[in-house]
Order: C-alpha cells, then sequence, then structure tokens
C-alpha cells in the first residue's frame, strides 16, 4: 500500500507485477523438479534460496514499474523448482500411506509465515531508517533470512535416506527397502518415461486444477489485506493484525485435512471440499464487506479451504508416478498451475481498477475455486492406494 502511494503505482500495475513473477517460475520448474531427483535437492533447494533472498534485497531499492516487472519476473526465476522440488524431496523420504501429514506439515509453514509476518509487516512500514520507505526496508530484511537459511541448507540436507549417517543402519536399511518397493509398483503401472506422464489424463487435469487453485489462492492472499483496508479504513498495522485472523484457521485446517486423507487414504475429496469452502468463503466475504466482522468470518473460511486442499492435492502425482516422470510432472502441474498466479491477481487489480470495486475480482477467485473443486473430482482414484507396499507396516527398530 506504502508501495503504491510511493511510486504512483495503480491496482493494475500492482496485479500485473505480482502475476509476471509466475512467467519467470513456469521457466525452470521443470528442469528443477529433475534436478532434485538426479542431481541434489540440498544445492538446487540452497541455491533457491539464496537467489530468492538477494532478488527481494534489490526489490526494496525499486523505481520504477519497469524496475518492478523486472525484479518481480527475476524473483520468480529464482524461485523456480523450489516448490514441486520439495514435494520431490519428500517423496524421497517418506512413504505414500504418511505423505498427506508430511506435506501438511511443510506447507504449514505458510500460514504461520502469515501469521508472523503480517504484523511484522506492519511495524516495518511505520519506519523510515535511513531515508527509506518502510516497505522498502519490508523487502530488505525479509530477504536476509532467506539468504542465511540458504547457505545454512547446504550443510544441513541430506539428499536420500541410505546417505542420512545420523540414522541407525537398520532404520536406513528399512527406509531405503520401503520407498524400493514403492517405486517398482510404480514403475509396474507403466508411468515412468517423462513424455508418456505428460500425455496422461490424469496429470492434464491435475495440472489444470491447479492453474485455477493457484488462481484463487495467489488472488485471495496478494489482496487480502487491500480488501480489508478498503473495508475498515484502519491503519496498516491494524489491517496487518485482522489479516493474521484468517491464517490462523488456515494453519489449523491444512494440518487437520492432512491427518484426515493419510488416516482416510482419500485424496480427492480432502482436495475438492477445501475449494468448495473457499469458492462460499470469498464470494460472501466480498458480498458482506460492509460488515467487517462477518467479512473476516466469511474470509476465514475461505482461508481454511486455500491452505487445507494441499495435503490431499499433491499427494495425488506420487500415488502414480515414480522416479524422472514424477519428478517432471510436479514441475509440469505446479508450472502450468502457476500461470494461475498471474491470472487471479491481475485479474483482481485489472476489475478493482476498472470498476472501483473488488466485488468483480473476487468473484473470479470463487469461480475460480469452485472449477477446481470440479476437475479434481474428475481424476480417478490413485491406483497405488490399493497396492501392497502402502499398507506394510514399520517393524520395530528398538533393541530387545
Amino acid at each position: 500500500m506504502q508501495m503504491k502511494s510511493e511510486l504512483s503505482f495503480t491496482d493494475e500495475v500492482l496485479g500485473f507485477g505480482a502475476g509476471i513473477f509466475f512467467w519467470g517460475y513456469f521457466l525452470l520448474e521443470i528442469p528443477g523438479s529433475i534436478l532434485v531427483e538426479k542431481w541434489s535437492a540440498r544445492r538446487w533447494i540452497a541455491r533457491i534460496m539464496i537467489s530468492w533472498g538477494v532478488v527481494a534485497i534489490l526489490t526494496g531499492f525499486v523505481q520504477t514499474k519497469n524496475q518492478f516487472y523486472l525484479l518481480r519476473f527475476l524473483l520468480g526465476l529464482g524461485e523456480a523448482g523450489f516448490f514441486p522440488g520439495v514435494i520431490v524431496y519428500l517423496s524421497h523420504w517418506f512413504r505414500y500411506q504418511d505423505r498427506a501429514k508430511v506435506i501438511a506439515m511443510f506447507m504449514a509453514a505458510q500460514p504461520i509465515a502469515n501469521i508472523i509476518g503480517s504484523p511484522m509487516s506492519g511495524l516495518l512500514l511505520g519506519v523510515n531508517w535511513l531515508g527509506l520507505s518502510g516497505w522498502r526496508w519490508l523487502f530488505i530484511i525479509e530477504g536476509m533470512p532467506a539468504v542465511i537459511f540458504g547457505l545454512i541448507t547446504i550443510f544441513y540436507l541430506t539428499d536420500w535416506p541410505h546417505q542420512a549417517k545420523w540414522l541407525p543402519r537398520d532404520e536406513r536399511a528399512w527406509l531405503t527397502s520401503q520407498l524400493d518397493r514403492e517405486r517398482q509398483a510404480k514403475h509396474s503401472i507403466g508411468l515412468h518415461r517423462i513424455l508418456q506422464a505428460f500425455r496422461h489424463r490424469e496429470v492434464i487435469l491435475l495440472a489444470l486444477t491447479y492453474f485455477f487453485i493457484v488462481s484463487s489462492v495467489y488472488g485471495f492472499t496478494f489482496w487480502l489485506p487491500s480488501i480489508i483496508k478498503k473495508a475498515s479504513g484502519s491503519s496498516n498495522l491494524r489491517v496487518s493484525l485482522i489479516s493474521t485472523v484468517p491464517y490462523c484457521v488456515g494453519l489449523i485446517a491444512i494440518l487437520l485435512v492432512g491427518w484426515s486423507s493419510d488416516r482416510t487414504r482419500e485424496r480427492r475429496w480432502h482436495t475438492a471440499f477445501p475449494m468448495m469452502a473457499a469458492s462460499v468463503g470469498l464470494i460472501l466475504a466480498v458480498t458482506f464487506q460492509d460488515r467487517l466482522v462477518l467479512s473476516v468470518g466469511m474470509f476465514c473460511l475461505a482461508a481454511a479451504g486455500i491452505y487445507a486442499y494441499c495435503p490431499g492435492f499433491w499427494s495425488l502425482p506420487t500415488s502414480f508416478l515414480s522416479g524422472t516422470a514424477a519428478a517432471a510432472s510436479i514441475g509440469l502441474i505446479n508450472s502450468v498451475g502457476n500461470l494461475g498466479g498471474y491470472a487471479g491477481p491481475h485479474v483482481v487489480g485489472y476489475l478493482s481498477t476498472a470498476t472501483g470495486s473488488f466485488f468483480g475480482g473476487v468473484l473470479y477467485l470463487s469461480l475460480s475455486a469452485l472449477v477446481a473443486a470440479g476437475l479434481v473430482l474428475s481424476i480417478r482414484a490413485a491406483k497405488s492406494d490399493r497396492l501392497p507396499f502402502v499398507v506394510d507396516q514399520q517393524p520395530n527398530l528398538q533393541p530387545d
């Protein structure tokens, strides 16, 4: 909001800048995922964190809209491959029947970051150190930890279980054998070649589903503070504090749905129901935007759905794919889907500028969530839910 006024940016400029991030993101998604599978998750993830942090810091010095567009594009290029790389990396360490809970715990970092980051951002927006506005310090300070932890990642992560010297030998052998059996079972289905996987009906449907999911998710997260600001007329700090409430609900929802998805070994409805909830919450929130408490309550419903879809959805690709085909397909799904990250914020910004209201843009986000729910239900239930390896239990590895 400070950036908008200081640089005289319209909502359309901000929306386009938010969206162009995903064009850079698109370019390296598939290669990045394959590098995690074939080369090193540790090195690739560290590279991403360091380059992302550097570009974020540089964004604090932007002066023109073209500089803003360029840095947003480079930010996407720098981050490309992170999320699908992590999903592939988790499949190297956790069995299919444990994966939704693990993905939920990983993704819980997102609402936690928003819960912590929103009030912190509100405080930083109030400073004016060394002649730089608060929004500039926001980018500079929030970029620094990524660089620091990127350097730590090089020494902290272990690429594969068989390389984990910190695990007892028998546990290492058991985990490696379990994951090998899982890969062999999926290999028998026949989807182990990249081009074969790209042509597969479920991969295409997952990519389309994710396009509409991301359109809704990023439109929501990017514009939520502005919508609350316009509805309440509150200070930046108060808006930041109000914005944390939906993220708290989202944190609880993602953990509960992840646990439920693994317990029932069901993925599609655990994706579709949250997106239906998000659709309802979004349209009701903007309908009642003149009643702040009710509107925030509906944003809480939307946030629950927007986060809770993730464990079930990202367990689907690894239910029938493995190896390089899984890595490339996860990259494809994420890259095609993340073009929705361009569409969502841009459409909301364009409609807000054209109409002076957020209603049309949020309606688009609501419909996107609903379409995503319908698409994911058209995906056939994963065959690997019925394969023997998913019911193997870990033996007692403790000494008698």
